[in-house]
């Protein structure tokens, strides 16, 4: 039996030798074999070489979901960078300020997309960034190099030439499991976000236990909809297929309509993301027209998943294999999954069973905790918030509250910053979330805690109607009264068009209590 690899280059070339002529990547009508996409990561990579990049340095990514990212991000890993990729709707200067810390000498950016230019904001932003590599990637249309020491695709692939294939070969084979492969930055919602440190070993392993649970295998056909900058578009996406062999579908942006007709026309098999998307797709008309019969695993993970929302996947869309998982870009993006066998309600209300040698517990409190070898090795160049997180028994404190029943199975019940107290009881917006996604009528759905000058907090619920719906605030709060405790029912419901969301997919409640009520 085969050594599994331990680092991407590696886990790279060894699925390029086990299905050579097999799909890697479809995206538009670039559509590469992994022996292809092999091939363009090492001139992708000679090129990297070419441009002075080293061992150890840092290589940014901001751009969406393209066959260029994947390309980009696995030559830097064959080169023995780390990769550092940035969420998409970062401003400007937020994306400076990351580049500044990890001190970026290389940066792939999206030319125009969505009514943005990354790459002219950035030069706008900070003229005298210094990162000596800067490409353009073509998103909407062919982009051109702007004036100065940036660079198109197509002219960094052409400095290749002057890097052998033996030398992009050696430096690929010098990168060591216990090498950093990945820089995530944490979301920021408590203060200036931090930089998660994760080793190429640390990657794959968390990213092959995440593969026995979901089932995905070669022969499979993955839609990437997560964002490649998330742990859920990157490593259980990109990395997943890398070490099964299954075959990357990327979506640039969350389109339905277009989400449907690539499920039909790719015969996609797998369909990753925060409960949004799957909601989206069961509500919207164009479903019925459009053969969705390939569909085989979905997985999914949020502090809410409404059971309801778990029986329309496997009865309306036939999923054969429907789970949820937990996990934080300090456990490098992964830490309990359900099992295939579970039931709805196990599914909706739990995150499963610890994977990849994690050890589950909780404090006093009833915060998550996880330690093993997959926890992060550290925040960057912040040692004292790595020892606040981190106990000196390398335990992770997660900011997560939580259950743990008898089989060891975790139940979130909300972040520690979600909950308020009200009348002097605790109360967990998810709980009040999973019990209104039974309501006829509700499409989604946020509590937050607001001020209330005689019980200190109240409940606020955010709904979104269902189309066609005349649900008033009325019914939801006689709703919430017959199934809730008196002290968890909200006493003000707004209604929405729709909830603010993450580029992750996990809605904003923070912009939620920020707004005036």
């Amino acid at each position: 039996m085969t050594t599994p690899a331990h680092t991407t280059p590696q886990a790279l070339r060894h699925i390029a030798a086990a299905h050579p002529d097999e799909p890697a990547l479809l995206d538009g009508p670039t559509r590469l074999t992994w022996t292809e996409l092999l091939d363009q990561v090492r001139i992708a990579a000679r090129a990297l070489i070419a441009r002075g990049i080293a061992p150890g340095d840092r290589v940014a990514m901001w751009a969406p979901n393209t066959h260029h990212w994947v390309v980009a991000a696995l030559a830097a890993h064959s080169v023995g960078a780390a990769l550092v990729p940035l969420n998409t709707r970062y401003v400007a200067a937020e994306a400076v300020d990351v580049l500044a810390r990890v001190d970026a000498k290389a940066l792939f950016v999206a030319g125009p997309f969505l009514g943005r230019d990354r790459a002219a904001e950035l030069a706008a932003a900070a003229p005298e960034l210094g990162i000596g590599t800067v490409v353009v990637i073509p998103v909407e249309a062919s982009a051109s190099a702007a004036a100065g020491t940036t660079l198109t695709w197509d002219e960094l692939i052409g400095q290749a030439a002057t890097v052998s294939a033996e030398t992009g070969e050696e430096r690929a084979a010098q990168v060591c499991p216990d090498d950093i492969s990945d820089i995530l930055f944490t979301s920021g919602t408590t203060g200036r976000s931090k930089g998660t440190l994760v080793a190429h070993r640390q990657a794959l392993s968390v990213v092959r236990a995440w593969v026995e649970c979901s089932t995905l295998r070669a022969g499979d056909r993955y839609l990437i909809i997560p964002p490649f900058f998330h742990n859920f578009g990157y490593k259980a996406g990109i990395l997943a297929c890398l070490v099964t062999g299954a075959t990357i579908v990327p979506q640039a942006t969350f389109d339905v309509p277009a989400a449907l007709a690539l499920i039909e026309s790719e015969r996609i098999t797998v369909l990753t993301g925060p409960p949004t998307i799957y909601q989206t797709i069961l509500e919207h008309p164009q479903r019925a027209e459009r053969d969705l019969s390939s569909l085989r695993v979905a997985v999914t993970g949020a502090a809410t998943v409404p059971v309801v929302l778990i029986e329309r996947m496997r009865d309306d869309l036939a999923f054969e294999v429907v789970i949820t998982a937990y996990g934080l870009s300090e456990t490098a993006g992964f830490g309990t999954m359900c099992r295939p066998s579970d039931d709805a309600a196990t599914i909706a209300n739990t995150c499963g069973g610890p994977i990849a040698d994690f050890e589950l517990r909780l404090s006093e409190a009833g915060e998550v905790l996880l330690r093993g070898p997959n926890v992060m090795l550290g925040y960057l160049d912040d040692p004292e918030a790595t020892a606040e997180a981190i106990d000196a028994d390398g335990w992770l404190h997660t900011g997560d509250i939580g259950i743990v029943d008898e089989r060891g199975y975790l139940k979130i019940t909300d972040r520690l910053k979600d909950m308020y107290i009200t009348g002097g009881f605790n109360v967990y917006p998810a709980e009040i979330e999973q019990t209104l996604a039974r309501l006829d009528g509700v499409a989604e759905s946020a509590v937050i805690g607001v001020p209330d000058e005689r019980m200190g907090e109240v409940g606020k619920a955010v709904v979104v109607r269902r189309a066609g719906s005349t649900l008033t605030a009325d019914e939801v709060i006689a709703f919430a009264a017959a199934t809730l405790a008196n002290f968890k029912v909200p006493r003000l419901v707004e209604f929405r068009d729709q909830l603010p969301y993450s580029a992750a997919g996990k809605v904003l409640k923070r912009e939620l209590r920020e707004e005036k009520s």
